[in-house]
């Protein structure tokens, strides 16, 4: 990769959250959901290639689609703790010191997400706060102490993002003006112009 094609943030990994059972869509895997053409995980994937060089995927079904696209996905080593399962096993496979996270379904972000995260992550982390509310996995966390807070969460059964976050110590950052969106219900995919199967 040439000096002017280098990542801007290659500290950082960008971790997919794709590991849910989207109940409310009759179990669809939202992460191959085609939106203008492209999958949801490959939007994520083409939107942050620049600015970052890492790209991991957690997901438990249907991994071998993944890898045919070229894609890291790493299951849950621990079952049925939601968002937290898919914190704990990105953690452990993250190289780098920086994960942004970022769920599969969110319809949008804006394009300084990354840049701002890192400007008020100091050395705990920062998640974002849009025009909906508090937003926390949508979030720049930083590795080793994730793995360490997710580790004791686990343990403790305490599954809740947010309380992960407070003993981390991470930065609320508001990005006001901006609607991440999701892609929870029949109405969310209509609304994004995705047809259903």
């Amino acid at each position: 990769m040439s000096a002017s094609h280098a990542p801007a943030f290659p500290d950082v990994t960008v971790g997919i959250l794709a590991g849910g059972r989207a109940s409310r869509l009759g179990g669809l895997d939202k992460a191959w959901l085609v939106r203008g053409g492209v999958p949801q995980v490959l939007r994520w994937q083409r939107r942050f290639a620049a600015e970052s060089g890492h790209f991991l995927v957690s997901a438990n079904r249907d991994l071998p689609r993944y890898a045919a696209h070229g894609l890291t996905a790493v299951p849950d080593r621990v079952p049925d703790a939601g968002p937290l399962s898919g914190l704990d096993a990105l953690a452990a496979a993250t190289a780098t010191p920086w994960l942004l996270t970022l769920p599969v379904d969110l319809v949008d972000v804006n394009d300084c997400l990354l840049r701002t995260l890192v400007h008020h992550a100091g050395t705990h982390g920062a998640h974002a706060r849009d025009a909906d509310g508090v937003q926390p996995l949508v979030a720049l966390w930083p590795v080793a102490a994730l793995r360490e807070a997710t580790r004791t969460a686990l343990a403790s059964q305490d599954f809740a993002v947010r309380s992960l976050q407070q003993v981390l110590g991470m930065q609320c950052v508001r990005f006001d003006g901006v609607r991440f969106g999701n892609l929870n219900t029949p109405e969310d995919l209509d609304d994004a112009g995705i047809a259903r199967d």
